[in-house]
């Protein structure tokens, strides 16, 4: 359900992404469908010199849904930016995308943590952080981060998946049991 970005994409992703319910929420708006071919072109570069990891996220069908991103890549953390077109809202490709990208990045990138800063104000993007088992509040654990994120007003909660957190969790769903709960193996 993931992919690379291609620019062949761009004419689905940009008519998902000009939806009110999702523009507001994207990192990188664009109000033409050229601004948004420049814009991908230089995500893909960006990629390219290890600036930041992007994906496309697709259906079952491969068509493609929205993007995945981790961008402002520092000391191994970088920040998560998702988006998902509203014919495809609450239908469970957001948190597929979410294990999927996790995996990627912390299996195949040395990438330690991932911050996700959700605007307070949106519920949606709230809800789904929140159905994440291996995520945690971060905005009194990094008081810095928090800060630089709510540099204006604290419009932000940050929170935070670690490699640790995430790998312990993923030990933890495919530890099999027998039926009386107890380990096997």
């Amino acid at each position: 359900m993931l992919k690379a970005r291609e620019l062949h994409e761009v004419p689905v992703l940009f008519e998902l992404l000009r939806d009110p319910a999702v523009f507001p929420y994207v990192r990188h708006k664009a109000e033409t469908c050229d601004e948004y071919y420049f814009s991908t072109k230089q995500t893909m570069e960006a990629e390219e010199r290890g600036e930041l990891i992007s994906r496309t996220i697709v259906d079952e069908y491969l068509t493609p849904i929205g993007t995945i991103n981790l961008f402002d890549i520092e000391g191994n953390y970088g920040f998560l930016a998702t988006w998902i077109g509203t014919p495809y809202f609450g239908k469970g490709y957001n948190q597929q995308a979410k294990e999927q990208f996790f995996n990627e990045l912390f299996y195949q990138f040395p990438i330690e943590g991932v911050f996700m800063k959700v605007r307070k104000t949106n519920i949606r993007s709230m809800k789904a952080v929140m159905k994440l088992p291996y995520v945690t509040l971060a905005n009194a654990i990094y008081p810095q981060m928090y800060k630089k994120v709510n540099q204006d007003e604290e419009m932000y909660d940050l929170f935070v998946v670690t490699k640790e957190q995430y790998l312990s969790f993923q030990q933890f769903v495919s530890t099999p049991v027998n039926h009386t709960g107890e380990e096997v193996g």
